[in-house]
């Protein structure tokens, strides 16, 4: 873990032999468990699975270094990596569940997800894959077969296998997947998207034609079969740490672990951006928020390293997933519903988070990581001055792992960018690239965003200081300058990282305009880049009135200022596009709603698409004004006029339009927005159709 939450090539090379050796360990201790009868033998589990449960830990965390290894081959190998400890994890809770049906009296409290989608079942009896855990108690059916060896197997998945069971099976340490995949030249990647062949029951597809429409959706190749996972109800085995069922300490283990990886897989796959939809849709990947949230509310139960995990996992979900959405149930409307689990996991469980914190500090009162979460939860409440002061009292006490250091710092910057600190806020991101590698682009464009900042006040005050003004002239110049050059240095399945892409154009841009116009740089920079920041990392729903006027002020430079008023006449319509957006998605988190929507109309909705495209042209305005026009309908849901189902179906044509929308700039991160609006709205349909 400390090698990949540093990301760099030769930590990720040292992590990923020693998952390697856990693999082929868990293996063979799997094996010797499942010959020796006098190892443990379990009520729930089959004999080997606490060793299966290692094994598929070792091949989620190998999955992730595939992925950060920036090669498009590594991860592909790490989607297959994924793929296996997937229907791993899902046969152990098969026997829980098997277990659950076979004594109903400690299933009386059991919940049932709302929703569960599960992995191909089919492809396991036909293909070769995972074989399902038996209950113990039970004499196994043709459906439910004894437990073999789960680390024995090739799994199909990816044209990687031949159909039908494999008469020799192969040990762990042969089971290489370099028989699968060949290496691709990563350097030549610079498409949208990989068009490499799959096969698939036997048909080579391109993964260009892949579609990204449900599986009852018929719009998809044509030749491209559909998952064939079959949907079905689970019971959340949801005991207490204390009850009898886990009076063994093995069983514990691998019920906590089982539920937290698991949990933990349902939750980021239900999560995936568009982008990496074909290669999920395709493999046969398959994600249930709800039933993976209840997994890890129910594994941070546990007083183990699982039980941390998990209650780390829940608090990030909530307060950066959560927390980064503006269409989410009001806390009246989440205790209104019928299910009880619902009530738990939906929108912001504030109290249940808070308590959950409040647990985990007691029990590791010296990890850092509960002060950050912390400090986050005081960001949500727009306490962001507290916020600060938290990660700086964490800061004094020096963590032993540079990352979370890193992380402390990282949040610290957000933070002192949203109460409009820039010094701090540049001092802060600067730090960032000495203490985390992963895109200093980002970091030197926000500092040198940050100094542009300065530099307005300096030219608006007019007792201000010729010196500093030259001063922070010149440093936003250098940062933002500087940030290009860094850009594409770290990648993502073979992509360069979003936010570089956006950096570099924003940079060609400004510095076109500054040659075009005769000006120095920092006078050609458009519309305030930090306020841009803001909104794409919703920084606007962390604010309180007095910072979101602030806010409101940086942004008349552009149009309202005499120092701009020249420039401003020249502007280009996708800049005016992007301060309507910037000031209507601040005006609604300040509740003027009918202003946000005149200066969405006015300044994005009623522009030709096609004048906001090409180019070094800003293109991700309109489709943010659109997800903008939904979030405001919803927050409108109570105010009288329209009935509250009229304004919900308003917010949900925009909502849908913006899903729909052909590739744009930074497309993933709204995408993560809109896809929790949907999660939202089609629990609000659903809460009133019950």
């Amino acid at each position: 873990m400390n090698d990949d939450l540093q990301a760099a090539e030769d930590g990720l090379a040292n992590a990923s032999d020693r998952l390697a050796e856990a693999e082929t360990t868990a293996s063979a201790d799997q094996k010797k468990a499942q010959r020796d009868s006098q190892t443990h033998r379990s009520a729930i589990y089959p004999p080997g699975s606490e060793y299966a449960l290692c094994y598929a830990e070792s091949q989620i965390m190998s999955a992730v270094v595939s992925v950060l290894n920036e090669s498009l081959t590594e991860s592909i190998r790490g989607f297959y990596k994924l793929r296996k400890a997937f229907t791993t994890l899902d046969s152990i809770l098969d026997a829980e569940n098997r277990y659950m049906r076979g004594h109903p009296r400690r299933s009386l409290d059991s919940q049932r997800s709302t929703e569960s989608l599960r992995s191909n079942r089919s492809a396991r009896s036909t293909e070769g894959g995972p074989a399902e855990v038996a209950d113990q108690s039970a004499t196994p059916t043709k459906e439910e077969k004894p437990l073999r060896d789960t680390v024995q197997r090739d799994e199909v998945a990816a044209g990687a296998g031949t159909k039908g069971t494999s008469k020799q099976k192969k040990p762990m340490s042969d089971d290489s997947d370099d028989d699968e995949f060949y290496d691709v030249n990563d350097t030549a990647t610079e498409t949208e998207t990989y068009t490499g062949h799959l096969e698939i029951d036997g048909i080579v597809k391109d993964l260009s034609e892949a579609s990204l429409n449900r599986p009852n959706d018929r719009s998809h190749s044509p030749d491209l079969p559909p998952p064939k996972s079959l949907p079905t109800n689970h019971q959340i085995m949801n005991h207490d740490p204390d009850s009898d069922v886990f009076s063994n300490p093995i069983d514990v283990f691998v019920h906590s672990g089982a539920n937290l990886c698991f949990g933990l897989l349902l939750v980021m796959i239900s999560m995936i951006p568009p982008a990496f939809n074909k290669l999920l849709f395709i493999i046969g990947f398959h994600g249930d928020r709800d039933r993976g949230l209840l997994l890890l509310w129910q594994a941070s139960k546990f007083h183990n390293i699982n039980g941390a995990m998990a209650g780390l996992c829940v608090l990030g979900f909530y307060h950066a997933i959560i927390g980064f959405a503006d269409i989410l149930p009001d806390p009246s409307e989440n205790k209104a519903s019928q299910n009880v689990a619902q009530q738990e996991i939906h929108g912001y469980p504030r109290e249940r988070c808070q308590a959950l914190l409040q647990d985990m500090r007691t029990r590791h009162p010296k990890s850092q990581l509960w002060r950050l979460e912390e400090a986050r939860m005081e960001a949500m409440d727009r306490h962001l001055d507290v916020a600060i002061s938290l990660l700086e009292e964490s800061a004094k006490h020096k963590s032993p792992l540079k990352q979370v250091e890193a992380l402390n710092m990282f949040e610290k910057s957000l933070n002192a960018m949203y109460i409009h600190d820039y010094t701090l806020c540049a001092e802060s991101f600067l730090k960032c690239v000495k203490l985390n590698n992963w895109s200093h682009a980002l970091y030197y464009y926000i500092a040198g965003a940050a100094y542009v900042e300065l530099y307005r006040q300096c030219v608006l005050s007019p007792s201000s200081d010729e010196k500093k003004k030259k001063e922070y002239a010149a440093k936003a110049t250098e940062y933002m300058q500087l940030a290009p050059k860094h850009a594409g240095k770290k990648k993502f399945m073979a992509r360069q990282l979003p936010f570089d892409v956006m950096v570099t154009r924003k940079i060609q841009k400004w510095e076109a305009r500054a040659r075009d116009w005769g000006i120095d740089f920092v006078d050609a920079v458009g519309v305030s880049p930090l306020e841009e920041m803001v909104f794409f990392w919703n920084g606007f729903k962390r604010m309180n009135p007095s910072q979101l006027e602030r806010s409101l002020e940086n942004l008349s430079w552009s149009d309202r200022s005499e120092a701009n008023r020249k420039n401003w006449q020249k502007e280009e319509k996708d800049e005016r596009a992007v301060l309507a957006v910037l000031r209507g998605a601040t005006l609604r988190n300040l509740g003027r709603w009918d202003t946000a929507i005149k200066v969405l109309k006015e300044g994005v909705l009623g522009i030709e698409k096609t004048e906001l495209k090409g180019g070094l042209r800003d293109d991700w305005t309109m489709p943010c004004a659109h997800y903008e026009m939904g979030v405001t309908s919803w927050m409108r849901r109570k105010e009288g006029g329209k009935g509250e189902e009229e304004w919900v179906k308003e917010s949900e044509g925009w909502i849908e339009k913006t899903a729909k929308w052909e590739s744009y700039e930074l497309d993933a991160r709204i995408g993560l927005k809109v896809a929790t609006a949907q999660d939202t709205l089609k629990k609000y349909w659903a809460g009133k159709k019950a």
